[in-house]
């Protein structure tokens, strides 16, 4: 079968913007809205407040990753049916989808749930428990992307 080169580019390109975006809302974005308080004059977003904000914007970020999740199992499907096997990329492509529904599906959806019973809800253990679980699968969802994106890279070279 011969190899589809602009299907090869979009998986590099949904790769690396999803790479990208972990990394800006987990580094850049979160760090800014819960500390506002260095920014914001004469203003003070509480940190209550501040999580319902990154709620939001993880809860559309899911969007994306429930995208990202079904792209790289139609991907690694197509490429496993053309004899493109390989432990690493799969065992990362595995990694991905499934911190990817992780974040998606239950850390996502608890947190906001949680976020929704009031102000208390959000101080309890349970909820500390839930989101040091998501940043935890955040951080494995951005380790699995990058070893998927180089290790595709370097089959894509060989072959």
């Amino acid at each position: 079968m011969k190899r589809n080169i602009y299907l090869d580019f979009t998986y590099f390109i949904v790769l690396a913007a999803s790479f990208g975006a972990v990394i800006v809302l987990g580094a850049i974005v979160a760090p800014v809205i819960f500390h506002s308080d260095k920014i914001l004059v004469g203003m003070l977003l509480d940190h209550y407040n501040a999580g319902i904000i990154m709620g939001e914007i993880f809860h559309r970020f899911s969007y994306w990753v429930y995208f990202l999740a079904t792209y790289v199992i139609v991907y690694e499907a197509v490429a496993y049916k053309m004899g493109q096997r390989d432990a690493v990329s799969f065992g990362a492509a595995a990694t991905v989808v499934f911190s990817s529904l992780m974040f998606s599906a239950v850390y996502s959806p608890k947190i906001l749930s949680m976020q929704a019973l009031g102000r208390e809800a959000t101080q309890s253990d349970t909820f500390a428990n839930i989101h040091i679980a998501s940043e935890i699968d955040f951080k494995i969802l951005a380790v699995a992307l990058l070893v998927l994106f180089v290790r595709r890279l370097m089959t894509l070279r060989i072959k």
